[in-house]
C-alpha cells in the first residue's frame, strides 16, 4: 500500500477510565492530526462527569465518531449480544485498523475483524493488553481459561502490542512466546507535560492519585501514611484522588483510624491538578503495566515513590531507591518519612530529565505506532512475528 494513504483507525475497550483511555485519547489525537481518520467503541455504563469532559475534548478529532455499547467487565452470556452490535457498529465504519485494548477490546477487535476478513475486508488487528488479563494467574482456573482464550486469539492477531517489557515477559511466561508479530512501543506525553508543577500554599505531603480499588493499593497508603506519622513524630498530611466502587470502604478506614482531618478524599480530576495539591507523590500499586501517573508525576517534577512492580522499574530505573515493595506498608512508610525529613534524596532518585523527555514523548508513541499499522496492512510483520518469538524466547 501506498506509505501516505490515509488510513481509518477504530480503537476498542471495555472501560474509559485511567491509562488506557489516556492512551487511546493520545493516539487518536496524534493519529487525526497527521490526517486519518479515528474513531472509539467503548463502554457505556463506566465513567462519570469527569470522563464525560474528557470525551468533549476527544470529539473533534473522532471523524469516524464515538460508539458507546454496554460492555461488562465480566465475561458472561451478554457479551454474545455485545458482539453482535460490535459487528454491526464496527461493520459499517469500515476500518482499515482495529486496534483492541484490554481482555474484551482484544477479543472483540480480532474475532469481529477476522469475521470481516471473511468479507474481503483488509483490516489489520492489533491487541493491547496493557495488564488485562495477565494480572491472574495460572493457580486459577478463571486464569488458565483466560491464558487459553489469549493463546487461541494469537491466531487472529496482526500484531500484539506492549507499552512495557514488563508486559512483554509477563505476556511470554503466563501465555506462551507470542506466535504471531509483537512489537514495544512505550507510552508517551505531551509537550506541555513536561512543565514543572509547583506545589499551592497548603499543598499536603502526599498525594495518592488512582482508582479506588485494591489493586492499585490505596489501602496500602492509608497504612503507610499512619505509621510514616509515627516513624516522623508529628501529624502529616494527604490528598487521595480518585473514583471507584471502593471509595467508600477507603473513607470508612480513614474515619475509622481518626485520620479523616489528616487526609482528605477528592474525586477524579486532571493529574497536574491533583500534582498541585501535594508536595510529594506515591503510588503504592500491587500490580501495573506501564502507568500514566508515574510519568505524568515525573515530567512535571513531582518527587515520587512507587512500587517495584510492572513497568514502573523500566520508568525510574532498575534499583532506583525511590522503589518499594509491593504491598509492604512499613517498607513505603520508611521512604515517606524519609522522603520529609532528607528532601535531597528523594530528588536525587528520580530519573535524569531529558533523557526520560526524549524516551517517553507522545510524538515518538504515535509515530511508532502508525508505523505498525502501516507494515501490518503491507504484510511486512510476517516475517516479524518470528523475529519476535526469538527475542523472547
Amino acid at each position: 500500500m501506498e506509505d501516505g494513504r490515509r488510513l481509518r483507525i477504530l480503537h476498542c475497550f471495555r472501560s474509559p477510565v485511567g491509562g488506557i483511555f489516556r492512551h487511546v485519547r493520545d493516539l487518536a489525537e496524534a493519529h487525526s492530526g497527521a490526517g486519518h481518520e479515528v474513531g472509539i467503541l467503548c463502554d457505556s455504563i463506566t465513567g462519570g462527569s469527569f470522563e464525560d469532559k474528557l470525551f468533549d475534548s476527544i470529539r473533534p478529532y473522532l471523524s469516524l465518531g464515538l460508539h458507546r455499547l454496554a460492555i461488562k467487565r465480566s465475561v458472561g452470556p451478554a457479551d454474545i449480544a455485545t458482539a453482535m452490535k460490535t459487528y454491526k457498529e464496527i461493520k459499517e465504519l469500515q476500518p482499515d485498523v482495529l486496534h483492541g485494548h484490554g481482555a474484551k477490546g482484544g477479543a472483540y477487535v480480532r474475532l469481529i475483524g477476522s469475521r470481516l476478513r471473511v468479507s474481503q475486508s483488509r483490516v489489520a488487528r492489533f491487541y493491547s493488553p496493557h495488564g488485562g488479563s495477565l494480572h491472574y494467574t495460572r493457580a486459577t482456573a478463571r486464569g488458565q481459561a483466560y491464558f487459553a482464550i489469549e493463546r487461541f486469539l494469537e491466531r487472529w492477531t496482526d500484531s500484539l502490542v506492549f507499552v512495557s517489557d514488563y508486559e512483554r515477559r509477563v505476556y511470554a511466561e503466563k501465555i506462551g512466546v507470542p506466535t504471531c508479530a509483537s512489537r514495544l512501543i512505550y507510552n508517551g506525553l505531551r509537550a506541555e507535560e513536561f512543565d514543572p508543577v509547583g506545589a499551592n500554599g497548603e499543598a499536603a505531603d502526599f498525594l495518592y492519585i488512582g482508582m479506588m480499588r485494591d489493586l492499585k493499593g490505596p489501602d496500602v497508603f492509608i497504612a503507610a501514611f499512619r505509621r510514616a506519622e509515627q516513624i516522623a513524630g508529628r501529624p502529616l498530611s494527604a490528598v487521595m484522588v480518585g473514583d471507584g466502587d471502593d471509595k467508600p470502604r477507603y473513607q470508612a478506614r480513614i474515619d475509622k483510624l481518626g485520620l479523616d482531618r489528616r487526609i482528605t478524599m477528592h474525586d477524579a480530576m486532571p493529574a497536574r491538578a491533583a500534582f498541585a495539591l501535594a508536595r510529594h507523590v506515591v503510588v503504592p500499586s500491587r500490580a501495573e503495566s506501564m502507568p500514566y501517573i508515574v510519568l505524568e508525576a515525573i515530567a512535571a517534577g513531582k518527587p515520587l515513590i512507587a512500587t517495584d512492580v510492572g513497568g514502573i522499574p523500566e520508568i525510574m530505573g532498575a534499583g532506583s531507591a525511590a522503589l518499594v515493595e509491593p504491598g509492604n506498608a512499613e517498607a513505603l512508610a520508611v521512604a515517606m518519612a524519609r522522603s520529609l525529613a532528607e528532601p535531597a534524596w528523594l530528588a536525587a532518585a528520580m530519573p535524569d530529565r531529558e533523557d526520560f523527555r526524549h524516551r517517553f514523548s507522545v510524538t515518538t508513541m504515535a509515530r511508532e505506532m502508525l508505523t505498525l499499522y502501516r507494515e501490518s496492512l503491507s504484510g511486512a510483520p510476517a516475517a516479524a512475528a518470528a523475529a519476535s518469538a526469538s527475542s523472547l524466547s
